[in-house]
């Protein structure tokens, strides 16, 4: 019904010149996951969730964060058992079929690209703002797109295309930088939480829950703590990179389960930390009214300085989300092309790098298009909407292979496989139906277009159904 699988045999052997080099060991993979959880996301975020649900922000964080932690134990049994790029798409192309697994891999392009093109467009106005404090002043035409009433975002477009050379480079390369970046990110988070926290007052709590806890709308708006926890789940996502990384894991086995675990766990106890220091050093009015939380909580708390060194950190820091979201997209479009779902031409690795070439220097020019000219901010949240779409179909791949193949090799088993698909399943489903109406509308739009390609491309050049069809 749902098209061809493949078997297991086949992920797990692959030519020579159509496989990725094992480049990566779990420092690097930790830093891949924290390196995309860790970003615009905590930076702004923690304002529109407050705006969304007040002080209960913190507990819309721990409610991603728990929806995301019954992914990730999905995610980390998965890729340990079918360690080959893909993340979800490989997942549902050998658990549910391959028109599933084409609708997942759609969603996951719309992910990478519009995340990774927002935090372009984010550190674009982190640089202006910092060169113009230091009185300089660009032309107004090269710093925003046409519906700015300029021309181009030429500083988003330069960082998406330099993170793309990084990426040509190698991804041992890139992957070592990213480490460095991470703990500049985590050193300035650091600093909030050691200034912020002291300014807590238990007021600011109250009321915990101002616009209740299911997701509804109030004045135009989706409000509650549902609400807030479908918007912030944006800043916790990026894990599942770390699974797209699973063919060029020195170590599958111990490498990813570290990987993948250990970057939700970090990172869930700097969110909560996080948020709890906002919240509760200002009133949540006052976080909902500004496009830079953190920063205006140490100014308000007459820190200027650790204000400006949060700013700084953003703008140093940032273009690893970049590179973490454009290497995720650049190997989901790799995987697919060597699958003949795309034109294959597109899987060719660097006999130097092992790594992608034409397809990273295609993913980086269209994501530099995108953040250069097009108006993102009415779009970003589907890219919530692809990714929970991809989380629901790793719930039920865990589940049906652990049914299917019951005894092929895990090398990371999730307890309780049936609890955890299922909670995974249901949490992100919930997720998505509290994101706003306009958002949904717009993801089924995008996977028609997708469907049709597939049924005009991507069946005639599936290299699987050009085999005899798997059982």
């Amino acid at each position: 019904m749902f098209g061809p699988r493949k078997s297991l045999d086949t992920l797990l052997h692959r030519p020579s010149g159509a496989a990725l080099a094992k480049t990566l060991s779990w420092p690097h993979l930790i830093a891949l996951g924290v390196g995309a959880i860790v970003g615009t996301g905590i930076y702004t975020l923690t304002g529109v969730g407050a705006e969304r649900a007040g002080p209960a922000v913190i507990l819309a964080f721990a409610i991603a964060g728990a929806v995301c932690a019954c992914a990730a134990l999905a995610y980390a049994e998965l890729a340990t058992m079918i360690p080959a790029a893909g993340s979800a798409y490989t997942f549902s192309y050998a658990a549910l079929g391959e028109t599933i697994a084409w609708i997942v891999g759609w969603s996951l392009i719309l992910e990478y690209s519009l995340a990774c093109s927002t935090v372009a467009v984010g550190w674009s106005g982190y640089l202006v703002g910092w060169i113009q404090s230091a009185g300089i002043h660009l032309p107004a035409a090269l710093l925003s797109g046409p519906h700015g009433g300029g021309i181009v975002n030429l500083p988003a477009v330069l960082v998406a295309l330099a993170v793309m050379g990084l990426l040509v480079a190698g991804t041992r390369e890139s992957a070592t930088l990213n480490i460095v970046l991470v703990v500049v990110k985590l050193a300035a988070l650091a600093i909030f939480i050691a200034f912020a926290l002291p300014a807590f007052t238990a007021d600011n709590l109250h009321p915990f829950m101002p616009y209740g806890f299911a997701s509804t709308e109030i004045g135009g708006e989706k409000r509650g703590v549902m609400a807030a926890a479908a918007i912030v789940f944006f800043a916790f996502y990026g894990f599942d990179a770390v699974a797209t990384s699973a063919e060029e894991a020195k170590n599958p086995g111990r490498d990813l389960t570290i990987g993948i675990v250990g970057s939700m766990v970090v990172c869930t106890a700097i969110y909560m930390a996080v948020a709890v220091a906002a919240v509760g050093a200002l009133p949540f009015t006052q976080l909902a009214d500004s496009a830079e939380p953190l920063a205006l909580v140490l100014r308000t708390l007459g820190q200027p300085q650790a204000g400006h060194l949060i700013a700084l950190a953003a703008v140093v820091a940032l273009p690893s989300v970049i590179l973490v979201m454009m290497y995720g997209q650049s190997r989901i479009f790799f995987v697919m092309a060597r699958d003949g779902l795309l034109p294959r031409r597109l899987a060719k690795v660097s006999a130097r790098t092992g790594a992608p070439t034409l397809i990273t220097v295609l993913t980086g020019i269209s994501i530099a298009a995108v953040a250069g000219f097009f108006r993102l901010d009415e779009i970003a949240e589907l890219a919530n909407a692809g990714t929970l779409l991809a989380f629901i179909a790793v719930g039920g791949c865990l589940m049906v292979l652990r049914r299917r193949a019951p005894h092929a090799p895990r090398l990371f088993r999730c307890p309780a496989p049936y609890v955890v698909g299922t909670l995974a399943i249901l949490g992100c489903l919930y997720l998505l139906f509290s994101l706003p109406s306009s958002t949904i509308a717009r993801f089924l739009i995008w996977n028609v277009i997708g469907l049709a390609l597939y049924a005009l491309y991507g069946r005639r050049g599936s290299v699987e159904r050009e085999a005899p069809a798997n059982a």
